[in-house]
Parts: C-alpha cells; structure tokens; sequence
C-alpha cells in the first residue's frame, strides 16, 4: 500500500470513528430535546459515517489487478465512489435537512432541555476537530506547502478531499445548529430551531456542489497535478537522448498515473539504439515518479510546443 493509500485510510478511519460517536450522541439529543436542528445534524453525521465506508470501499476495490476489460487497472473507480459520497451528502444530509426544516416551519414544535443539546453539539465539535485535525495533517505530508484551497482544487486524491470538504461543512454546521438551538432556548420561539435545519441543509447542498465539481474533473479524465506535469516535461527535456518534447500527456489514473510523450529524440545509429534510447528515458521517468506506471513513447521529427 503507498504511503498516500495509507493516509488516505488513516483519515477516513479518524472520521468513521468521530462521526460514528456524534451520530449516537445527536440522535439521541435530539429524540430527548425534540430539535430539528439537531435532527439535521444527526442525519448529516449518519450520512458521514456512510460516506467513509464508500471511500473505503473505493480504496479497496481500487487494488483489484488488471484484466483483460480493464487493462488499466481499478485506479479510477475511487472518482465514482467519491461522486457518491457527493451525491449522499447533497440528498440525504442536505436537501432532507431543508424538507424537516421547512416542514417545521409550518408546523412549530417546542424545543426541550436544550442544555442537553447544546452540550452534545459542544462535544461533536471536539470530536469533528479530532477528524479535521487528522485529514489535515494527511494533506499536510502530501500538499508541498500548498495553501489547503489551492490544494483542494489541485489534488487528485479524491478520497482525501472529501473527507476535509465533510469536516469542514460538518463543523460549520455544528456552528449553525448551536446558534440556533441558542436562540430558540433564549427567545422560545421553535421557528429558529427550523431556520438552523434550513441553514445546515443549504451548507451541506453547497460543499457537495463543490466536491462534484472537482471529482468531476477527475472522472473525464484530469492530467497529473500542475507540478508534477511540469516536473515531468522539463526532466524529459534534460535527457541525453531527447533533443525536444513536441507534446506531453499525463491522465491520473487513481493514484497511479500514465504518461504519453511525443518527443524529437537525438540522431541514434540504429533502430536497436533509438529503442534503448527510449527505454532509458521512460525508466528514468518511472525512476523518479514511481507512480508513473504506464509511459507511451511515441518519437518524431517535427519540434513544437507544448
């Protein structure tokens, strides 16, 4: 398993276990208090916890070896897993917290012992950091100093993206239910309860829009990280036996990645030795990119640009 496979794994087990326990504890507050907000919160959380055991799935089938309908391996089924995750948190965290908030609306219940409520959001604040915390420290060994928001829309590690996009909404929404179960505890007016449901479930609508549109991109078929494209384009440059890249094509393929190059190799004496020209660059390539494992060499005279 690759070190980014491994802390992948690690950050979607730090959240299965914290959304896991806030699942618990918000359901049952909001059985005892009778809080919509609360409620909208607890589904969001259970819909968390389901959305880690797609990922972790998708991480696994990703292992599978390749075959004959699937040459290229497994690599890429994570993007469909993660599209799911999106899909679960817009309509089962996010759009049904909007229905329970606009169905409260018409319908006011009063709020009880929201002390107890607010001490269980209080709690699933901690342990939603705990997650964040640990997604964050993950993204920290892979980013290379990025800024996080640069990150976000740079990284092809899918798993891992949503994972920081969830804890991110989840503690916004745990900020939006606390006010508004503060507000309907001071004021007793329920309609605050209702408005905080709506408001969670709006957040929780939008962070998914955003995922699906990132592992969009990764489904249709993204290129490696802007870096690692150049990084790889000005190494083949560099080498002995190529005298320009005409063009280059990297695919993330999972975390696996493939590499096709156009290139106008230096003059070779023989077919025999432009061949074991070849072969040097794409072992050097797969020398220092490891993940590279596919390398398509196609060599040609006429120079150009990328």
């Amino acid at each position: 398993m690759s070190s980014q496979t491994e802390g992948s794994t690690k950050a979607i087990f730090y959240a299965l276990g914290a959304n896991g326990g806030i699942a618990i504890a918000k359901f049952s507050a909001a059985l005892f208090t009778g809080s919509n907000a609360m409620l909208a919160e607890a589904i969001h959380s259970l819909a968390d916890c389901t959305n880690q055991i797609f990922l972790l799935r998708g991480l696994k089938e990703s292992k599978k070896p390749a075959d004959n309908f699937h040459p290229m391996g497994y690599g890429r089924v994570v993007y469909f897993w993660a599209m799911m995750v999106a899909l679960l948190l817009f309509f089962l965290g996010g759009a049904f917290s909007v229905m329970q908030g606009i169905e409260h609306f018409s319908n006011p219940a009063p709020l009880s012992n929201a002390t107890v409520a607010l001490i269980v959001l209080g709690i699933s604040v901690l342990l939603e950091s705990f997650s964040l915390y640990g997604a964050m420290t993950e993204i920290r060994k892979i980013s290379n100093g990025k800024p996080f928001f640069k990150w976000f829309r740079e990284t092809r590690q899918s798993e891992l993206m949503v994972i920081a996009g969830e804890d991110i909404a989840a503690l916004a929404g745990l900020g939006i239910a606390f006010i508004a179960v503060l507000m309907t505890a001071v004021t007793g007016n329920p309609l605050w309860d209702a408005g905080g449901s709506i408001a969670v479930g709006i957040l929780l609508m939008a962070v998914a829009i955003v995922i699906t549109r990132e592992v969009k991109a990764m489904i249709t078929g993204e290129s490696a990280a802007p870096e690692v494209h150049a990084a790889i384009k000005a190494h083949i440059e560099k080498q002995p036996e190529v005298e320009s890249v005409i063009h280059i094509i990297t695919l993330q393929w999972g975390e696996q990645l493939m590499v096709a190059v156009q290139a106008k190799m230096q003059p070779q004496p023989s077919d025999k030795a432009l061949i074991d020209a070849i072969n040097a660059v794409e072992k050097s390539i797969q020398l220092h990119w490891p993940h590279a494992k596919w390398c398509f060499f196609e060599p040609d005279v006429e120079a150009g640009k990328d």
